[in-house]
């Protein structure tokens, strides 16, 4: 070999070590933050199934955070909420091992799953990490959304409810005020219908069976109705049952027609973004989209109230509701190691994140101010409104029981007596089977 060429090659051996060493000390990252997950000791996947909207995306991605830990992959599907409850329904049902680790549910869901034995009580792995992540700043009233027969089913990370979306442009423009009641919701319909450039005045939900369920609940209770009498016979069919269907007729007929019972949760949503719908009673979990400007063309035009009352002086004709993360029984990983990254998705720090997104859980999230413009018309809703379906279990079977049969009464077939006395008798007959009669 050439002398020189050998002289070279000793001097890049010495020198490019020492020019590694120097550019390492300037370039180096940061070292990671070390994950409070305990790392399992095998590769270890689990799979979390869920439905898509702004707050779920975001706490989606705090769970694929965890793919930093040592031997942990975590997977996330997101589909549409129709699509993700059939697929759970499918994998649960069966008596193999759970193909996912976490499922999101909402508290109707859950109580669905835990009725059904599909899920594994998480109390002593509350008890045990109650520290750890200060669960104590979640209340007992968000557990107690996702309990069942006195046991905890699931972590909640999302509070939810409906409000009044309008856009305010057009209100301004037109000299109208915020509805207080489903009579004004109408009133301010009618004028709406004469602006041109709108496919619709209003929206209210009823694209589904149980999306008429949903509302009849909020009706139902906003007429001082209930599901069930405390001996837990039928109670919503009598004449408050009746009275609050009819209303809910009532709205549809005159504000949306035939053609918006076809307007799903997505299409009432982007219908106020693109400024093709003027008003609506939707999900709070939308209105962080509102003021997105890569999803919506009308930010900070978009105002929000509290859901509409049925009647004046009356609750809000809204729900109190709850998103959560659980953890299906028939599972062949450790659950503390589930529970960890659950818990990791949803601590203090995530939860601040959340927060831009939609309502989150934790108490010290509120007192910090963090939160969306439509927060205290979503707050005001989930204090004076409609509430949820309760802890009787027998409930569940009533809304089943509905679920299918009250969207008929927008035909002609039936009235809305008759569909309410089928539901009550589907009611009666399960409730019969399964003991609570």
């Amino acid at each position: 070999m050439n002398k020189k060429l050998l002289a070279f090659m000793i001097m890049v051996c010495l020198v490019a070590p020492i020019a590694l060493f120097a550019g390492g000390q300037q370039e180096a990252a940061a070292p990671a933050e070390e994950s409070a997950i305990t790392a399992p000791a095998q590769k270890t996947t689990i799979d979390m199934i869920g439905w898509r909207y702004p707050i779920t995306e975001f706490y989606a991605g705090e769970l694929e955070k965890s793919n930093s830990v040592k031997n942990l992959t975590v997977n996330v599907q997101m589909f549409d909420s129709g699509s993700a409850k059939e697929q759970v329904r499918l994998a649960l049902s069966g008596s193999g091992t759970s193909p996912y680790e976490i499922v999101h549910g909402d508290d109707g869901f859950v109580l669905e799953m835990a009725a059904e034995g599909w899920l594994m009580p998480l109390d002593d792995l509350i008890a045990k990490y109650a520290d750890k992540y200060d669960l104590g700043d979640i209340s007992d009233a968000l557990y107690g959304l996702g309990s069942f027969e006195g046991k905890t089913y699931g972590i909640p990370i999302i509070s939810n409810s409906m409000n009044y979306f309008y856009n305010m442009d057009l209100f301004e423009k037109y000299g109208l005020e915020v509805p207080e009641t489903y009579d004004d919701v109408i009133a301010t319909a009618q004028v709406l219908k004469a602006e041109e450039s709108i496919d619709l005045p209003f929206t209210i939900n009823l694209h589904a069976g149980w999306a008429w369920r949903i509302e009849f609940h909020n009706f139902l209770i906003g007429y001082g109705g209930k599901w069930l009498n405390d001996d837990n016979t039928p109670a919503f069919n009598n004449e408050i049952g009746v009275k609050a269907v009819n209303k809910i007729l009532e709205v549809y007929r005159a504000t949306m027609g035939e053609k918006g019972l076809t307007w799903s949760i997505d299409d009432s949503e982007i219908g106020m973004e693109t400024g093709t719908l003027a008003s609506c009673t939707t999900w709070t979990s939308r209105a962080a989209n509102m003021d997105d400007p890569t999803k919506s063309l009308l930010v900070g035009k978009i105002g929000f109230a509290p859901a509409p009352r049925v009647v004046k002086g009356g609750p809000h004709a809204g729900p109190a509701a709850a998103d959560f993360y659980v953890i299906p029984a028939n599972i062949d990983v450790d659950p503390e190691l589930i529970f960890q990254v659950i818990m990791e998705a949803a601590d203090l720090e995530s939860q601040m994140g959340a927060a831009e997104e939609g309502m989150v859980t934790r108490g010290a999230v509120a007192e910090a101010g963090a939160g969306g413009r439509y927060l205290a018309a979503a707050q005001a809703t989930v204090a004076n409104g409609a509430g949820n379906y309760g802890a009787n279990p027998a409930v569940r079977l009533a809304t089943a029981a509905i679920d299918n049969l009250l969207s008929k009464v927008a035909g002609d077939e039936y009235t809305v007596k008759e569909v309410l006395d089928m539901a009550a008798d589907l009611y009666v007959e399960e409730a019969t089977k399964q003991g609570y009669l």
